[in-house]
This record gives C-alpha cells, sequence and structure tokens, in this order.
C-alpha cells in the first residue's frame, strides 16, 4: 500500500474518533452536570468504568495476596480487550510477549526464559507442549481471553503453588457464575470487525457467554471466535564469517489465523459453605499458512564476479524458490470437577482434571530453483531491505556476460527435474490427568494448611527435523503451472517485481499426485524423532500462616517426587534400533513469604523461594543418529537434570487513598544446571552396542551448564487522577518500567567455561499506559517497548539476537447505555518492523512486518 493510501486511511480513522468524541463528550458534559450537582453537598464524585473497575479489582487482590503477585482483570463486560492472555499480561510489570509473525505467543516474565514460567487453570498445573516438543512454555495464543476472569501472575512462591516456576507461576482463573453476583439470566459478549493494513484482509471476533443464576445454581456457556487474514513481509539472509551475505532470501506469506474456544460451567452451592463445580474448556488455534519464498544463492558454486559487504555484482547464480501451503493446529480440552468447602474455622478444597493437548504441524514444502540469472544487490541505504536488480545470463563458451534487465522473477522458468518436495509433518499429542486436595485449619492467629497434588502426563509425538526428500519429476508435478499475475502485497522495497504462484492449488494437485504414486509423507519423518514418554509428579506441601495485626508470616515446605518413563529410536549406522531409560529426581522446595502494613497506605513484602524447571520432552528425548565414521551423535540427550534454583524478592507498595498503587520490586535468582545448546562428550555406554565404546563421541544436543544468576527491579504505577476537578477526573495512567540483568556459565567441547546471556533476557522491558474514562467514554493509548534479546542459543554459543521493538495501540469505547458499549481497537500504530539479526545489527538474519491493525465492533452485557 502506497503511501498516500495510508495517509489517507489514518486521515479517515482520525475523523471517525473526533466523529465519536462529539457525539460523546454532550453526554458526558450532561452526565458529568449531573455528577457535580450531587457532588455540591459534599458527597464524592464516582466516576465508572471498565478500566477503573479492572484498576480497583485488580489493586485490590494484589494488596490481600500473601505473597508478591500481579493481576488482571476482566473489564466490566466481562472479557479482555485483548486478541488474546499474551497480549493481556503484557500489561502487567517485568511481562514482555515472544511475538509470532506479529501476534503474541509466549511470555517472559522477568527476563527469564519463558519455559521459567508455568501455568495453572484454575490452580491445577498444566504443561506446555509447542511444535515438535521442543518447549515446555505455554502456548498462551491457544486460549481466548473471554474464557476468564482473572489472570494472577506469582512472582514468588508459597508452598500449595507447585515449584515449577523459576521466576512465575500465572493462574488462569475461568469465568465463576455463582461468583459474578447476577441473578437470574445474563448474556455477554461482542461483535467485531476490521482489517489489516498490510494486505488489506479481514479481521474479525466474537464472543457470547450465557449465564443464569440463583441463589444456589450456576450454570455457564459460551464461546469465542477471532481471525485475521494476513500478510507477513519478510526477508532474510546468511552471511559468512566475514559478516558478507551469501543469500538474500525475499519471502512472503499469507496467513489465516483464527482462534476458537467453547466453555462450559456448572456450579451447585449446596450450603452456605460448600460449593461444588464442573468446567470444560475447548480452544483451537489453526494456521494456514502460504509461502512464496525466493534464495538467490550469491555463494552459489558457479557464480563469477564480486560479493561484497555492502553490495555486489554477480553471474551465473541460482535462485532457489520454496513454495507452502502449511497447517498448523493446536487444541486443548481442559475439563476439571471438584468441590470447595469453606468455612471460618477451617475447610477443604479437592479437584480433579483431565487435559488433552494436540499440536500438528503439516508443512509440504515444494523446491525448485531458477539457474542461469545475474544479480546485482545494494544494501548500503539500510543493511534489512538488501535491494536486487537481476539480469539474464548468458554463456558464451564458459565467459559469463550480462544480459537483458529482468523486471521480474522468471516465476515460469523453474527446473521441473529439480523439483523436490521435503515434507515437514510432526504431531504432539499430551494427555495427563491430575488432581490436588487442599485442607486448612483456622487455630486463632495460626492457619495450618496442607495438600496433595498427584498428576500422570503421557506424551508422544515427534519433533520437526527433515527425514527426506521426494524427487517430484516423475510425478509430472510441474511448479510453473501455478504462476499467477498478481503482485505481492509488500511494503518492503525490492528492485524487482514478484507475482504470487497459486500455493493451495500447488499443494492440492501435490496431494492429489503423491496418492496416485502411493507416496506417504508421514513415512519421511526421521524415526529418531520420534519419543514415547510418561511422566508422573507426586507431592505434598504443609504451610503455616501467621497473623499478628499488620504482620503475616507464610512459611513452608513442598515435597516432589518426579518420574519419566522415556522410549525411542537410535539409528546405530542406519540400523534402527528401540532404546529406553528412566529416571527420577525427589527434592524439597521451602518459601517464606513476609507481608507487613507499615501504615495504612504502605505494604512491605519479603520473600524466598525453591524453584525448578523440567527439560522439554523433545530435548530428553531417547532418539539419535550415530555416525561411527565422524564419532558423533545427533539427537536428545536423556540425561538431562532439571533447572533448580534459590530466588528472593521485596517489594514496597504504596496504595493511593481512592484507588491505584505505586511500587517498587526487586528480585534475584542463582540458578543452576541451566539448560543450553552445544556438544559435548557423551559420558556414558548408553550408545555402546557391539563392543564399540561411543563414551568419547560428540554429542550435539542440549545440556546442563553451570550456575548462573537472574535479578532486576521493576517500577509500577497505577492510578486515576479522580483527585481533579470536573471531567478532568477521567485521567489515569497505568505504567512500568523493569530493568534487568543476568547470565550463566556453561563448558564447550573443549571443557572450558564461558559466559552466556539467558534466552529472552531484555536489559529493559516498558509498558506505559494513558487513560481517559469518563461518563461513558473510555480512552487508552498504550506504548509497550523491550530492547534487544538473545532469541535462541547455538551449537557453540552463537546465537540469533532479537532486536528491540515498540508497539503503539489506541483503544477507544463509548456506552451507548449501560448494556451496549461501542468499541475501535488500533493496533501496532507504529507499524513496527520485527529484525533479529546474527552478532550485529549489521548482519540481519531476519526482517518482518504485519502492519497497522484496526478492529470496529460493539459490546452488550444484559
Amino acid at each position: 500500500m502506497n503511501t498516500t493510501t495510508t495517509s489517507m486511511r489514518v486521515a479517515c480513522l482520525a475523523g471517525a474518533a473526533l466523529s465519536v468524541l462529539a457525539c460523546a463528550f454532550p453526554a458526558a458534559a450532561q452526565n458529568a452536570a449531573a455528577e457535580q450537582d450531587a457532588a455540591e453537598d459534599g458527597s464524592v464524585i464516582v466516576v465508572t468504568g471498565s478500566i477503573r473497575g479492572s484498576l480497583e479489582n485488580a489493586t485490590e487482590t494484589k494488596r490481600a495476596a500473601l505473597n508478591v503477585v500481579d493481576v488482571a482483570t476482566a473489564d466490566s463486560v466481562g472479557r479482555f480487550p485483548d486478541e488474546n492472555i499474551a497480549a493481556a499480561l503484557a500489561r502487567l510489570p517485568g511481562v514482555a510477549v515472544q511475538l509470532d509473525q506479529g501476534q503474541a505467543r509466549y511470555i517472559q516474565v522477568r527476563g527469564a526464559p519463558n519455559r521459567w514460567t508455568s501455568v495453572a487453570i484454575d490452580g491445577l498445573p498444566q504443561t506446555g507442549t509447542d511444535e515438535g516438543g521442543g518447549e515446555r512454555a505455554y502456548r498462551f495464543d491457544a486460549v481466548p481471553a473471554v474464557l476468564l476472569q482473572q489472570l494472577v501472575v506469582n512472582k514468588s512462591l508459597t508452598p500449595d503453588i507447585t515449584a515449577e516456576a523459576i521466576t512465575a507461576l500465572v493462574d488462569l482463573q475461568t469465568y465463576s457464575p455463582l461468583d459474578d453476583g447476577k441473578l437470574g439470566f445474563s448474556v455477554t459478549g461482542d461483535a467485531g470487525y476490521g482489517f489489516m493494513d498490510l494486505g488489506e484482509g479481514q479481521q474479525r471476533s466474537g464472543s457470547l457467554r450465557l449465564s443464569w443464576t440463583n441463589d444456589r445454581i450456576g450454570i455457564a456457556v459460551g464461546g469465542s471466535h477471532y481471525l485475521r487474514d494476513q500478510v507477513t513481509d519478510n526477508r532474510e539472509a546468511g552471511y559468512d564469517a566475514n559478516g558478507i551475505p551469501i543469500d538474500i532470501d525475499i519471502r512472503n506469506y499469507e496467513l489465516r489465523r483464527e482462534n476458537n474456544g467453547l466453555f462450559g460451567a456448572f456450579e451447585v452451592r449446596a450450603s452456605d459453605d460448600l460449593k461444588l463445580f464442573v468446567n470444560g474448556i475447548y480452544t483451537e488455534f489453526v494456521d494456514r499458512e502460504e509461502r512464496n519464498a525466493y534464495e538467490i544463492e550469491l555463494a552459489d558454486s558457479g557464480a563469477r564476479g564480486t560479493r561484497g559487504l555492502l553490495s555486489g555484482s554477480l553471474d551465473n547464480v541460482s535462485i532457489t524458490t520454496n513454495y507452502n501451503d502449511g497447517l498448523y493446529v493446536n487444541e486443548n480440552i481442559i475439563t476439571s470437577a471438584g468441590f470447595d468447602y469453606d468455612t471460618p474455622e477451617g475447610g477443604v478444597k479437592g479437584i480433579v482434571g483431565y487435559t488433552r493437548t494436540e499440536n500438528t504441524t503439516d508443512l509440504p514444502l515444494i523446491q525448485s530453483s531458477i539457474r542461469g540469472i545475474s544479480v546485482d544487490y545494494d544494501r548500503s541505504a539500510d543493511p534489512r531491505f538488501p535491494v536486487v536488480d537481476l539480469f539474464r545470463t548468458i554463456n558464451t563458451g564458459g565467459v559469463f556476460s550480462r544480459g537483458e534487465p529482468l523486471g521480474e522473477i522468471p516465476i515460469t522458468e523453474q527446473s521441473v527435474p529439480r523439483t523436490i518436495l521435503i515434507p515437514i509433518v510432526q504431531g504432539v499429542v499430551s494427555d495427563a490427568w491430575s488432581g490436588r486436595l487442599d485442607a486448612w485449619k483456622q487455630l486463632d492467629d495460626l492457619k495450618i494448611s496442607a495438600g496433595l497434588y498427584a498428576t500422570k502426563r503421557d506424551i508422544t509425538g515427534n519433533n520437526i527435523g527433515i527425514g527426506g526428500i521426494v524427487p517430484l519429476a516423475a510425478t509430472g508435478f510441474n511448479p510453473n503451472d501455478y504462476a499467477t499475475d498478481r503482485a505481492w502485497n509488500t511494503q518492503f522495497p525490492l528492485g524487482v517485481g514478484i507475482n504470487y504462484l497459486d500455493t493451495r492449488a500447488m499443494n492440492r494437485d501435490l496431494q492429489s499426485a503423491l496418492a496416485t504414486a502411493g507416496i506417504d509423507p508421514a513415512n519421511f519423518v526421521l524415526p529418531t524423532s520420534f519419543y514415547d514418554q510418561q511422566e508422573r509428579i507426586y507431592a505434598g506441601y504443609a504451610m503455616a500462616q501467621w497473623d499478628a495485626g499488620p504482620l503475616q508470616l507464610v512459611a513452608g515446605l513442598r515435597a516432589e517426587q518426579y518420574e519419566i518413563d522415556n522410549a525411542g529410536t537410535v539409528l546405530f549406522g542406519g540400523t534402527a534400533a528401540p532404546l529406553a531409560v528412566s529416571q527420577d529426581f525427589f527434592d524439597l522446595f521451602p518459601s517464606v513469604n513476609i507481608r507487613y502494613e507499615a501504615s495504612d497506605n504502605i505494604v512491605l513484602r519479603l520473600g524466598g523461594q525453591r524453584g525448578v524447571s523440567r527439560p522439554a520432552y523433545a530435548a530428553i528425548r531417547v532418539g539419535a543418529s550415530i555416525s561411527d565414521t565422524a564419532a558423533t551423535i545427533g539427537g536428545g540427550n536423556p540425561f538431562l537434570t532439571p533447572e533448580y534454583t534459590w530466588g528472593a524478592d521485596a517489594t514496597i507498595e504504596y496504595y493511593f487513598a481512592s484507588n491505584g498503587i505505586a511500587s517498587i520490586s526487586g528480585f534475584h535468582r542463582w540458578v543452576e544446571d541451566v539448560l543450553y545448546q552445544s556438544q559435548q562428550l557423551v559420558g556414558s555406554d548408553l550408545y555402546d552396542t557391539d563392543g564399540i565404546d561411543r563414551s568419547n563421541y560428540l554429542l550435539g544436543s542440549t545440556f546442563n551448564g553451570e550456575q548462573g544468576t537472574l535479578y532486576g527491579v521493576e517500577f509500577n504505577v497505577e492510578t486515576q487522577f479522580d483527585f481533579l476537578p470536573g471531567a478532568l477526573a477521567g485521567l489515569g495512567v497505568q505504567g512500568n518500567l523493569t530493568l534487568l540483568g543476568g547470565d550463566f556459565e556453561a563448558r564447550n567441547a573443549a571443557g572450558d567455561l564461558e559466559t552466556f546471556g539467558f534466552q529472552g533476557l531484555s536489559d529493559t522491558v516498558l509498558n506505559a499506559s494513558v487513560f481517559y474514562e469518563y461518563a461513558g467514554l473510555s480512552l487508552r493509548v498504550a506504548y509497550q517497548k523491550r530492547s534487544e534479546f538473545l532469541d535462541t542459543i547455538g551449537g557453540l554459543g552463537a546465537g540469533e539476537f532479537r532486536d528491540g521493538f515498540e508497539n503503539l495501540d489506541v483503544t477507544a469505547r463509548y456506552a451507548l447505555t449501560p448494556n451496549i458499549t461501542l468499541f475501535a481497537d488500533l493496533a501496532n500504530l507504529t507499524d513496527e518492523t520485527y529484525v533479529a539479526f546474527e552478532g550485529t545489527p549489521a548482519t540481519p538474519s531476519e526482517v518482518e512486518r504485519i502492519g497497522e491493525r484496526y478492529l470496529f465492533g460493539v459490546r452488550f452485557n444484559f
């Protein structure tokens, strides 16, 4: 889209916003006048609204908590103003998001690797199984925000919380009809529609929740839907040891991403002290990704010419083409049932649950090549956006020269004999049964608590890998047949035109050709990538809470027994053989939290704890491939041990007289056995067969490093300036700044200690919002920024960094009536460019942009 069109669109949006304000302010002024009349007798003007209500609820929960927590609550119409949970959590102190093509997917609390944050739903722990099981990190984009009532980020632990949380446990609390306070029938929902600026695809959302309650019974059912048709601009590049590009990869993705959710709750208050409940959640994340990609092979062995740091001129290069109509699906079934018996003297609560997570990936990557091309490239203006000029190559007796210039990449000249299929098929299924029982007794100022927890989880699947290729020439498949005259939607400079291929039709015909030829892509999955695991956790805790006026002390001990049975396949010189390994760990996790109300406005906290993070399923798999010729092994590492940590937290919280909070928090984590990727000697007889000693082979895998430290300080302020006169009382701020540091030591293949940075650690994370909420009008401008961070750690510590980025979002709400609210969400108004780089920003390895997003609609609550 050109600049003029974008400017016109922004102008139209600004005009629409002004129109809303023009309509809103007469009503606001009228209400304000009525409130002023009411205030003349000395009464307090009460400014109501969704942001104010959420702020008050979150502040109240935070103040009453026994440990260090941050809280996000749903707004007054029963949902968060965010597309998913990750985006909602990103507004809290010390929380940064990891994006996948511009969409929030994971969270990182206090700059730590995302695996150090665990998740519970209504207090029952959950475990993430991402694509291939490569991470235990929980995928927050799979759970729509509308299902939830409150998000609690526990930054310090108490013994009743799972110890598998080094930096935080996020408790996702679902909607409870009996706790909502409404009687009779109610309906809550929203409907929205908008567009994506890049590609002009649609964006739509909708949710509906029906509930009915009386004094004893509460029933709720609902569902949600979110969809975006998105174009992602992408450039990638590889470099030699001198930082000179060896390839320029020009990509464009057309995506359809969809989140769907269903949920239900049935609750019975059998007596004033006893509540029975049953909950069920189904969520689905579907990502259909069409890829068009062209990799200009600057270091082609047959190329002639010059290849420089900022520019080059080469003849006789080839262009590798890659096309894909891929599908990613993540499904979750989460059910639970239990009871809650609570009296002033004591109580008991029990809950059992079943969770099934299925994650599948189907990437039928079609690859071909275009040969005999000459290229000039120029990176001098901006290394993120190399500009290329293409020409025909003329070969005269082995002497190459330039022919006619090419205005477009010749997508109809791909080599049919060189066309291959690279089938990438992955699937992971996790079935888990869990249960916990908690009991407590009040003895004057002392509350004694104890509980049991158990889970059994079966995990089967394979991690992503390339297990072979399929030549397509014999099937009659021709990629040139799918060329179109539809030009790319792109905002990046190219220097050459590119048209789309019809990847959907290509994939449809490909699957038909494979079926006719009797070829099943699933047969090309690496046998060493499969794993079959069962893990069991048995835990118990005892905890005491002592209340002595303004002082509260919570201390106790949690014991956890962790067991894992691990089976897979090892290739010994091409011969497959099954192998199994079992491990078990018993650990004690003490914790203490001190809360002191120094005054009516000041709360001081101090906490100490021990925590754990267990290795990902794919990382710990038995599967491996052995090369006796090279004396190397590649695969999982079944001897990995968990990461352990000791931690300390301290906070000073100042609560304003009417609403809001200002706080300073500091924390420190001492971590042992940090996980990282490297090459090391096997050091065991696990892979020894037929008299061959392989204990000195190099294993390329995940390993436990040495010790590390992670530390930081958080500044937070949230308040509405309701002391200001009249309409100015609607102004408010929500802002937090987190400053972070830390690293760890690990040994390289030579046995020498090196220092590494933690994955995901930005030294600065900033969230700032200014809002205005008065007499039915609600406006918020939200700004988020994080500094650069290490994304992945390579074989010997060479990593890929993500450049810092910022986002600016604007939300507007206007209540037409107490039950109907119009809304407008304007997201990514900075039109951010997301950049990854190798070593320094001068060698960007990935550059991506998705454009602004606009969504308009209505919310209702009856």
